[in-house]
C-alpha cells in the first residue's frame, strides 16, 4: 500500500512540474541501498543524463551508498554532470517521496554544485 500512496503522489506532482529544454526535471527515486537520479527533458521525452549509487563516479568515492552522504554525493556529482552541460536552472521532482533524508541530502548537494531551483 505504500507504493501505491508514492505513485499516487508522484502522480500529483507530475501533474505540476515539467521539464522543459531550459529547465529539465531532476527525477528521484530511492530505495532501502541505493539512491538513483535523472535529468529529463519532458518536451522530448528523453532522459539527457543521470547518476546514482551504483555509478562508477560513486564509486571511486568509497562511501556506503545508503547513507545520507552517500545521497549528498551523487547530488554533487550530478551537479557536476549538469554544469558541464550547461544547464543551471533546474525543477526539482521528489517523486512522491518526502522531502526529507536521503532526498533531502541529494537536493543539497544539487545547490552546493551550484545548481538552482
Amino acid at each position: 500500500m505504500k507504493l501505491v500512496g508514492r505513485e499516487r503522489r508522484h502522480l500529483r506532482i507530475r501533474k505540476k512540474i515539467k521539464g522543459t529544454h531550459q529547465r529539465p526535471r531532476v527525477v528521484v527515486f530511492r530505495s532501502n541501498k541505493h539512491i538513483y537520479a535523472q535529468l529529463v527533458n519532458d518536451e522530448e521525452k528523453k532522459v539527457i543524463t543521470g547518476c546514482s549509487t551504483l555509478s562508477k563516479e560513486f564509486k571511486e568515492k568509497k562511501i556506503k551508498s545508503s547513507t545520507k552522504e552517500g545521497a549528498k554525493e551523487v547530488g554533487k556529482i550530478l551537479a557536476k554532470k549538469l554544469i558541464d552541460l550547461g544547464i543551471k536552472k533546474i525543477s526539482f521532482d521528489r517523486a512522491g517521496f518526502k522531502y526529507h533524508g536521503k532526498v533531502k541530502a541529494l537536493a543539497e548537494g544539487l545547490r552546493e554544485g551550484g545548481i538552482e531551483f
